[in-house]
């Protein structure tokens, strides 16, 4: 099932997704701050509730926005594939190098990403796989962790390298407004049969920057759940990015950085594609 939040006729709805049309179910306004898919996912509901026979609406009336407006945690995987780490120059990591982007970098699979003047001159695309979480996760083995999954999106890890590395840290060059573009819905984990063998690419422009398969990871989706649920308690609507491959503007030689109007193409195999403009602004 591909489950998306839209707006229709002025309301946020979370909707059933079917070719090209959709089904809207449930309004704006539960418990989380509008975040109707994280808490039908809380509740245990949203396959059941989103396979309500209600009437469909044509995909193109709808605007599709994040899947998740609002999650608890959005933690991202950093050189989690092999190719990348080649072109980046850096270690190996020994363990999943963890960060985090917060829910105010979310923004829909089609809307535009918009930086300020000035704020970074090495604007950069990272193409991820992500995960959302589906029940409560604490301390689970490898074995058991895919059972927590209840689905998977696309996203694109955004990144401004030179705040990223000018600070000593990543968080102010991971989490500008507009940084975390998701969905364009969420695909539940039992339609997605091996997470580890998927294919994922990045375009921009039209022009093929990224090409890689999710089996190029060094930790995989399992691996990464149970390594991050011995730290913290993973909650349903968690969004954990599993990382991106070779072919970031920061490892090209020489270089490319988004520009203004520049478009971003974000695609997982099975899961869907993210289509961002860029936009420089001027205020």
């Amino acid at each position: 099932m591909k489950i998306a939040q839209v707006r229709y006729e002025g309301q946020v709805l979370a909707a059933r997704v079917d070719g090209d049309t959709v089904f809207p179910v449930v309004a704006e306004g539960r418990r989380h701050m509008s975040d109707a898919v994280r808490d039908l996912i809380a509740d245990g509901t949203a396959e059941e509730t989103l396979s309500t026979d209600v009437a469909g609406v044509p995909l193109a009336d709808v605007e599709l926005l994040s899947p998740l407006a609002a999650p608890q945690k959005i933690i991202c995987i950093g050189l989690n594939y092999a190719d990348h780490i080649r072109e980046t120059g850096l270690e190996t990591p020994k363990v999943p190098l963890a960060f985090v982007k917060t829910a105010h970098c979310l923004t829909g699979p089609t809307a535009t990403v918009r930086v300020p003047r000035g704020s970074t001159e090495q604007l950069d695309w990272e193409a991820e796989l992500a995960v959302v979480i589906g029940r409560t996760a604490r301390d689970v083995s490898v074995e058991d962790a895919t059972s927590y999954v209840f689905g998977y999106t696309v996203a694109n890890d955004v990144s401004a390298r030179d705040a990223q590395f000018s600070d000593g840290q990543w968080f102010r060059g991971k989490n500008f407004d507009d940084f975390c573009p998701l969905g364009p819905w969420i695909v539940t984990a039992s339609d997605v049969p091996d997470a580890q063998g998927l294919a994922i690419s990045a375009r921009v422009n039209g022009e093929t920057v990224q090409d890689s398969s999710t089996k190029e990871m060094i930790f995989g989706v399992a691996e990464t759940i149970a390594y991050l649920s011995r730290y913290m308690t993973l909650y349903p609507g968690d969004v954990i990015a599993t990382g991106t491959p070779h072919g970031v503007g920061m490892g090209r030689d020489p270089q490319l950085w988004l520009r203004d109007g520049d478009v971003v193409e974000v695609e997982v195999e099975g899961i869907g594609l993210l289509r961002n403009p860029v936009h420089v602004t001027t205020d």
